[in-house]
């Protein structure tokens, strides 16, 4: 035997390590590093062995002798598996162990500095989508447009409170955003004062149903480079099914050219076509599919989020045919890169070897933190999808004296070391702890997340490990055989 063996006796197997299957593949994240092994069945059952028996590896390996006796492991097999395990530990990239669960880890985070704001400058829209978590586009008051005023009261404020963060960002969203195209552009021309006056960096992004994408507004997007995230669901009986004008007619066929030309005037750059999957297409990797079909290289399709009492509403029951759904894409993403006809499909971007900051893997989203929304009226909240929650509103741009800024120290608190449920997660570090709204909407606290929105995502991550781990194999296989 070794005569390195490392004690692993205090090692979290299932917080700080994942073993998994996926397509023809055993793999091994090693949370902490982001390392991903591709490993033989070997190394695999002493894997599971090293668990079963608390980290110890002799025992491991006197278990495997003398109980799979059925594999046909040789002790020589067994001490080759034995030795790989100890090397990948001393490179770093196997069994590392969390230093920061349970140590005060928001004493590290610094002072908050805001530096992004969702400016909601319509809460108006002209579709009234089923789906709509904002009330089919007025958050459920009445309908308004922001004036200039509050846009500009909203950079002040983000001057002020981005302290020297060179880089912020700003996101028009709505309801519809076009509706109030006038003042998007009186808003960006004063960002871009801002930049020249205080050295600031502004990227803004804008999301829109398409409605109102016409060649004049796109032209001016593009001439600002501002970032699009565009509405389509995928094929057209499923976007119509949704997605539609207040008559009750689909907005497939109005929307989805003008789209297409809004990706192809920008040579598929800078932008996302997103759809939303529902009960009614579970069968939803044919509605990614069609939006690549169709040309579109930057594609995100997300799960509906709704209260159960909606028919569209995802639900326990569905998550089998979801994960079975992710891997006919993955399969499908496959074929399509060795016929060279890939495209991005979002969730399944994982770059393991440049993530995130550490602070952005703790914190996730920074909602209410680093990231705050602008209603029309100026009133502010943790994020966008907090708008209409009258226990969550922090006060008015215009009433800077009366904001209430300890909301910020509960969602800074909410860390992914804040939520019992996070802490030994192997995700914690991908997701940063999920939405702070769907959790609050379903479990009345922003610190227990939505349990539905988990298991999805750690499905999608083992797909995303999955496809970077055969893009390595392939690339390393190409190197060999040059």
């Amino acid at each position: 035997m070794s005569n390195k063996i490392p004690n692993l006796k205090d090692f979290n197997f299932r917080a700080d390590q994942h073993r998994f299957r996926q397509g023809d593949l055993c793999l091994v994240l090693d949370v902490l590093s982001g390392s991903i092994h591709a490993v033989d069945q070997v190394v695999w059952d002493l894997l599971e062995a090293l668990e079963e028996q608390n980290g110890d590896l002799e025992l491991a390996l006197t278990y495997l002798l003398e109980n799979q006796a059925d594999r046909g492991y040789s002790a020589a097999d067994l001490q080759e598996a034995a030795d790989e395990i100890v090397d990948l530990i001393s490179e770093g990239t196997l069994f590392n162990q969390d230093p920061w669960r349970n140590n005060g880890i928001t004493d590290s985070f610094g002072k908050a500095v805001v530096k992004s704001l969702c400016l909601n400058v319509a809460h108006d829209c002209n579709l009234s989508c089923e789906y709509c978590f904002a009330s089919r586009g007025n958050f459920g008051g009445s309908s308004k447009l922001m004036p200039f005023e509050i846009g500009k009261a909203a950079l002040d404020f983000l001057v002020e409170h981005s302290e020297n963060r060179q880089h912020c960002e700003v996101d028009f969203f709505g309801g519809e955003p076009l509706l109030n195209f006038a003042v998007v552009k009186q808003i960006v021309e004063y960002g871009r004062q801002i930049e020249i006056v205080y050295g600031k960096k502004i990227q803004f992004t804008l999301t829109t149903n398409a409605v109102l994408l016409e060649a004049e507004i796109q032209d001016y997007l593009n001439q600002n480079n501002i970032s699009m995230v565009l509405s389509l669901d995928g094929r057209p009986e499923v976007h119509d099914r949704m997605r539609v004008f207040p008559d009750g007619s689909g907005s497939y066929a109005e929307v989805r050219p003008r789209i297409q030309a809004m990706a192809e005037s920008r040579q598929h750059q800078n932008y996302y076509v997103r759809g939303t999957y529902t009960k009614s297409n579970l069968d939803f990797a044919q509605d990614v599919l069609h939006l690549a079909d169709q040309g579109f290289q930057q594609v995100s399709v997300e799960p509906v989020v709704a209260p159960e009492t909606e028919d569209y509403a995802l639900g326990a029951e569905d998550l089998p045919q979801i994960f079975a759904e992710y891997d006919r894409l993955a399969s499908a993403l496959e074929q399509r890169e060795e016929e060279g006809r890939q495209f991005n499909f979002f969730h399944f971007d994982l770059n393991l070897e440049h993530g995130p900051c550490l602070p952005k893997r703790l914190k996730g989203c920074g909602a209410g933190n680093e990231y705050l929304a602008i209603t029309p009226e100026g009133d502010i909240y943790p994020c966008h999808q907090f708008v209409g929650r009258p226990e969550y509103r922090m006060g008015n741009l215009l009433e800077k004296n009366k904001i209430k800024w300890e909301t910020m120290d509960e969602f800074r608190n909410a860390h992914i070391y804040g939520k019992s449920a996070c802490s030994g997660c192997w995700t914690r570090f991908y997701c940063g702890g999920g939405c702070h709204a769907n959790a609050q909407a379903f479990n009345g606290t922003i610190y227990q997340p939505y349990w539905l929105g988990c298991e999805i995502q750690k499905k999608r991550l083992e797909v995303a490990v999955y496809m970077q781990a055969k893009r390595l194999i392939k690339a390393v296989d190409a190197k060999k055989n040059k």
